[in-house]
């Protein structure tokens, strides 16, 4: 729980040259944002989002967010819950670039002061924060010239209701009240659409870890529900999630699921995998929720991933050829995927229609569960930075690249060799510091001297007039001993680790699936007369360097 003494007691913002665009007190004398800056800016980067500053008077705890090159500063003087201010902080981002555009910018903020001083004096007054939800400030928030047209022209008010005649805002209210029901803080009132259309999308991000066994070391998939809502009135929805095992198995996948405000937090803890809620309109995050992916310990073997059935995945073998300076990089590309035939079988579950294309599991923006699709397939391979260069860079399977000043190979697969199941197979040849051996074995009368960046002649090499030393042969044993000594120093020449990134679109790793979306018309509102939205859900995973293996 946020504690009620809580409270703000300035904003300041600050462009990418740090200089102060925005400075906005809410309450008490607060650090000047000349003076809380510069100390700021001295401590090392990477900056925490929480800083202690005891040499100004009195101390204060200064708050930061960056975003899109801005900084936000909020100082507090007095004891504050810090989730509190940094939820605030991305409140006041989230807010200005619903109103004034993203990429949230400097010249917009400036160009529109007027509008940004009303947001802020709505969304905290005399330090304490009130109203930060955005369909809600629409309604009270004035918006001037072609930007009020514009949004006007939308359906969304373009002016505050404290500005219209006599009688205007009591009107508007009691019709609010009796078409609309009780006002919702997150949804804004008199809402209007000519296509009523109800979207979800579920994204889950892999992190997954190996060990160089194969063995798992850690797998889990963050995943969030965003939610488009275009619907007139206000309706009330109930969105039925299951995963592998039936409705009962959403308890115990989805683990420290987080929620929107307009979720009705007992249905779901007397129903699990139910979502009872009115929503705000326009796109907005519905759940957040995380899944860990390993097996149960009976079920799991500890030297193989075939248990999380992977779309992709590396193994790499390193020191190989006769001095180990060779390593190779296999990718596992695999087209099955776990829970998709069984999804696919089903039939169109009620509630839940299709946008016309026919398939069995509605979707939209490309992709199918019947029919997952593994694109953007790269592999990453990280080189210690005392590599001088890689040669020999042979890949099967599409293209590969080594850029020396990030010390990274890249190897891509376009999408018609990803979608091929099978092995790709990637061999490359490091070339170290030279050594002791290697000098010797370059030895031609030329030294370079790395120092003034020239070759340096050994006139001896040439005016000697005597006969030229014999030398002898090095024998098997020198030489296997000298073989001996290159692979122990290519050992650290050898990448540690290698990740793979992909996307699979029809597809969720956790077996997560939406088994309906319902629009009760009893507790709905403004909707209308045999009005029947129109649904769409779309699944998709993403691994962004998400799928390591460790050497």
């Amino acid at each position: 729980m946020i504690s009620s003494a809580s409270t703000i007691e300035a904003l300041y913002v600050f462009d990418q040259d740090n200089e102060a665009i925005l400075e906005h007190n809410y309450r008490s004398r607060p650090a000047a944002a000349r003076t809380v800056l510069p100390l700021y800016l001295a401590h090392p980067s990477p900056r925490p989002s929480l800083l202690y500053l005891p040499n100004i008077n009195p101390p204060t705890i200064l708050f930061s967010l960056v975003h899109s090159n801005l900084l936000f500063l909020c100082p507090s003087s007095c004891d504050n819950e810090p989730l509190f201010v940094l939820e605030f902080l991305h409140r006041i981002v989230d807010v200005l670039e619903e109103f004034l555009g993203a990429p949230l910018l400097s010249s917009k903020i400036v160009g529109a002061y007027d509008v940004v001083a009303q947001l802020l004096g709505e969304m905290c007054d005399a330090g304490s924060v009130c109203n930060t939800e955005p369909n809600a400030l629409r309604d009270v928030v004035d918006i001037p010239g072609w930007v009020g047209k514009l949004l006007g022209g939308v359906g969304v008010p373009g002016s505050s209701p404290a500005l219209l005649p006599s009688g205007g805002l009591k009107s508007q209210l009691t019709l609010n009240a009796s078409n609309n029901g009780p006002a919702i803080p997150w949804r804004r009132a008199n809402v209007r659409h000519t296509s009523n259309e109800l979207y979800v999308d579920i994204v889950e991000t892999l992190s997954i870890t190996l060990a160089p066994s194969g063995r798992l070391l850690a797998a889990f998939a963050n995943g969030s529900i965003a939610f488009t809502s275009k619907i007139s009135g206000v309706p009330d929805l109930l969105l039925t999630l299951s995963a592998s095992g039936g409705r009962t198995a959403v308890d115990r996948a989805i683990e420290l699921p987080v929620f929107h405000p307009c979720v009705r937090l007992a249905r779901w803890k007397e129903h699990p995998g139910e979502l009872s809620f009115v929503p705000p309109d326009g796109k907005f995050l519905l759940a957040g929720y995380e899944v860990n992916l390993l097996p149960s310990t009976s079920n799991m073997n500890p030297k193989s991933n075939a248990n999380l059935n992977l779309p992709a995945s590396v193994e790499v073998s390193t020191s190989l050829g006769p001095t180990g300076s060779e390593f190779e990089v296999r990718l596992l590309l695999s087209t099955t995927f776990a829970g998709a035939s069984s999804t696919s079988s089903a039939p169109l579950r009620p509630g839940l229609g299709s946008r016309g294309s026919g398939r069995s599991t509605p979707v939209f923006g490309g992709g199918s569960s019947s029919s997952p699709v593994l694109q953007e397939v790269v592999v990453t391979i990280p080189i210690p930075e005392v590599v001088r260069n890689l040669t020999d860079l042979r890949a099967s399977r599409g293209e590969a690249h080594y850029t020396p000043a990030e010390n990274m190979v890249e190897w891509r697969l376009p999408s018609k060799d990803a979608a091929m199941a099978g092995n790709a197979t990637l061999h490359c040849t490091v070339i170290g510091p030279l050594s002791d051996d290697d000098e010797e074995d370059g030895a031609n009368g030329f030294h370079f001297d790395a120092a003034i960046g020239e070759y340096d002649e050994k006139e001896d090499h040439y005016q000697s007039s005597g006969p030229e030393p014999t030398t002898s042969l090095p024998t098997k044993e020198q030489q296997d001993q000298k073989d001996l000594r290159r692979v122990q120093q290519n050992t650290a020449l050898m990448p540690s680790s290698a990740s793979v990134s992909f996307r699979v679109k029809g597809w969720l790793a956790s077996g997560l699936r939406v088994d309906r979306l319902y629009v009760d018309p009893l507790k709905s509102r403004g909707l209308g007369d045999g009005v029947k939205p129109y649904k769409g859900v779309k699944y998709l995973t993403v691994s962004k360097r998400g799928v390591e293996t460790r050497c």
